[in-house]
């Protein structure tokens, strides 16, 4: 391992786990569009699905973005109590985020709302978004998810009648799934967030998207309903990219708060058939690791 500053191990290290994340899928969803691909009998949904597994073969093999689209990037931060960087890190991954920019390269996505100028760096007012977690320990966890704007462009967030409760829920999660079509580009996986503040809930939602989506909640009631929901979703049959077929939805993962007894909050983060997401650990010593993909930083 080269002897540099923590600081420049982070940048480098996030930089990194920037690429990786842009360039390679996670296995998880690389195995279900597989399954998708040999499961489908119609010709132009499997016709869909194989470009879709070429696509993210070649992303992989030539080290560039697997879309276009990559992204506006969020970060969730675990910082242990004991990690020697704290209030620096804010800039360290913004830093790390204009060198990825240039370095993958990424697309530049960050545009002001008002102006419609494009910062050219995918930073800018709140961009890139970092969630904190103090954590016992002494190490770092960054996550992040590089998301497209075709399937934030169809999020929702309901407030449904509390006496309506989980009928309430699966209702507004099917109305979103069949509202956003084939806009967010199918096979695509659905996080839900239940309960909590209206911003809570879409917290939660996007949070949700972290999940591998062959680990369902702890919660066997609400695994349970990850699985029902996975059915009536696929009975659809929205298909891939829109072509119908059987695989509309990959997976559904469902987080949840307590809620007021007044409210009944559902948020709904969709994410697209390439989602992108990464893991990267940093101990105090600087050495690091990209534990989504099995990467250690050298």
């Amino acid at each position: 391992m080269r002897k540099i500053s923590l600081e420049q191990r982070i940048i480098e290290s996030v930089v990194e786990l920037l690429r990786i994340s842009e360039t390679r899928l996670p296995i998880d969803i690389i195995e279900s569009l597989k399954k998708a691909y040999n499961e489908e009998t119609e010709t132009l949904a499997k016709t869909q699905l194989k470009a879709i597994l070429d696509n993210i073969k070649y992303a992989s093999e030539k080290n560039i973005p697997i879309c276009q689209d990559t992204g506006l990037i969020t970060f969730y931060v675990k910082l242990g109590d004991e990690f020697p960087i704290r209030s620096k890190l804010n800039s360290l991954l913004i830093e790390a985020v204009k060198r990825a920019t240039e370095e993958v390269p990424l697309r530049p996505n960050a545009v002001n709302p008002w102006t419609g100028k494009n910062s050219g760096d995918n930073t800018g007012e709140y961009i890139p978004y970092i969630h904190y977690e103090l954590v016992p320990g002494d190490s770092l966890e960054i996550s992040v998810m590089p998301k497209g704007g075709g399937s934030s462009y169809v999020a929702k967030l309901y407030s449904i009648p509390p006496a309506e409760k989980v009928k309430g829920l699966k209702k507004a999660v099917i109305n979103a799934v069949y509202d956003a079509g084939p806009k967010p580009c199918p096979p695509i996986i659905v996080g839900v967030g239940v309960g909590g503040t209206e911003d809570l809930a879409m917290i939660l939602a996007k949070k949700a998207l972290l999940r591998p989506i062959n680990i369902r909640n702890e919660d066997e009631n609400i695994a349970k309903l990850e699985e029902e929901l996975l059915g009536l979703l696929n009975s659809l049959e929205i298909g891939a990219m829109g072509f119908g077929g059987k695989t509309t939805v990959l997976g559904v993962n469902i987080e949840w708060a307590h809620r007021h007894p007044a409210t009944f909050l559902v948020g709904i983060a969709i994410g697209c058939w390439a989602m992108r997401r990464g893991t990267l650990i940093i101990h105090k010593d600087g050495s690091a690791e990209i534990i989504s993909h099995g990467v250690k930083i050298q």
